[in-house]
């Protein structure tokens, strides 16, 4: 069984944000605009994501 993921793009600048803000990118493992990642679909993901809205897409869901 294939396991769901999402794949998140960091698509504003974390510059002059609250820091645990920066922290929950830097958690997610974007520092960068435009960069993207695949990320395993779970509760904990999507709070991470929902709390930076702002700064990034959900471009995919797969699975």
């Amino acid at each position: 069984m294939a396991k769901k993921t999402i794949v998140v793009q960091q698509v504003a600048s974390a510059a002059r944000r609250p820091a645990i803000q920066t922290a929950t990118l830097k958690g997610l493992g974007l520092n960068k605009i435009r960069r993207t990642r695949e990320l395993e679909d779970t509760p904990a993901v999507r709070g991470m994501v929902n709390k930076i809205a702002h700064l990034v897409k959900i471009i995919e869901e797969r699975g």
